[in-house]
């Protein structure tokens, strides 16, 4: 099947920037046709697929079937698989591993993973030989909807998160959403964090559909992904949110994309001290959000806000302290 025939089974939008569009494809079975989307857009056979040791053994193995099918030799280098990989001694072991592989400026890096992998990859695809493409294959909902939109790359340093970095977007993007099927239900629900943030900041009537979904519910994580059309849907949504203030300000220079930060400055500070336990990022984005309403509530000197209805936790036992029983938070000021 050729790859126009694939691409209208699946869901997609299209990434305008200034001088680059780029596709999202979103739908289930993707993974299985990587090779035939490459052949169309890679005349090089050689390229690097960079994961971790969570998520390679779970999809390495189909996406290098694919790509071998399709005439790519490709090469897997995987790294550790916590935001402590996010280094540039770890960028300088994964270019020693291209170079050995004989990897040069033609050949292509697919980041396969969450948003670490993400950010890393594309890193990498945007210093090795000057830059080459990069395709992004996120495997979490929260890469989904974020991190692998908007070209931003980059490891973190002593001093602070994404420090060293590059803006270097994606030629393609391919959200497949069977690869959700793996995730916890804590892994998953962090997810919507950032689709909360995106309805806040962006669009009241998707804020309002939130607050009938309870987490945990359709879409669901059951065999064929039960509501899978639903959370195209959403996922779509959210790339476009993103994608057009993206558009506004590429590399973040006049403010307009400051926007998609919001909650993150309580929510990093959060993320980065722990607790007695150590925080997902959406959960301590959530924290941060509600941090950054009653920050906001206060300094305006708003008599009451009506309630804000965060459906991102179920109260599973096994969550930190400050989230745990938190499906819908509930935040008011009374002067």
């Amino acid at each position: 099947m050729g790859s126009d025939a694939i691409e209208k089974r699946a869901s997609s939008t299209t990434v305008s920037l200034d001088k680059q569009r780029y596709r999202v494809l979103i739908g289930t079975g993707l993974l299985k046709q990587i090779g035939t989307h490459a052949r169309k857009r890679f005349a090089r056979k050689t390229c690097a697929i960079i994961s971790d040791n969570n998520v390679a053994p779970l999809f390495a193995r189909r996406l290098e079937k694919s790509l071998v099918a399709a005439g790519f030799r490709p090469t897997l280098i995987t790294i550790p698989a916590d935001e402590k990989s996010k280094t540039l001694e770890q960028v300088g072991r994964i270019c020693d591993g291209m170079i050995a592989a004989g990897l040069d400026r033609q050949s292509f890096v697919i980041g396969l993973g969450g948003g670490v992998i993400g950010d890393i990859s594309g890193f990498v695809a945007a210093i090795y030989h000057r830059g080459i493409p990069h395709v992004q294959i996120p495997t979490t909902l929260l890469a989904m909807v974020d991190s692998s939109i908007g070209g931003k790359t980059g490891v973190n340093m002593r001093d602070g998160k994404n420090l060293i970095g590059a803006i270097h977007h994606p030629l393609l993007v391919i959200d497949d959403v069977d690869a959700l099927r793996t995730l916890s239900r804590r892994e998953f629900n962090q997810g919507f964090a950032e689709i909360i943030k995106h309805a806040v900041i962006a669009d009241a009537k998707m804020f309002r559909t939130l607050q009938s979904w309870k987490a945990g519910d359709p879409p669901s994580l059951g065999s064929g992904v039960a509501g899978a059309p639903a959370l195209q849907r959403l996922i779509k949504r959210n790339i476009q949110i993103k994608s057009r203030i993206v558009a506004k300000d590429e590399r973040d220079q006049i403010g307009q994309r400051a926007l998609l930060n919001f909650g993150h400055t309580v929510g990093h500070a959060i993320e980065r001290a722990g607790g007695y336990r150590k925080f997902l990022h959406g959960e301590a984005l959530s924290l941060g959000i509600v941090a950054a309403c009653a920050i906001s509530i206060k300094r305006l000197d708003c008599r009451r806000i009506n309630e804000i209805q965060l459906s991102i936790f179920s109260g599973d036992s096994s969550y930190p302290q400050g989230c745990r029983g938190i499906s819908c938070a509930r935040r008011s000021s009374r002067q």
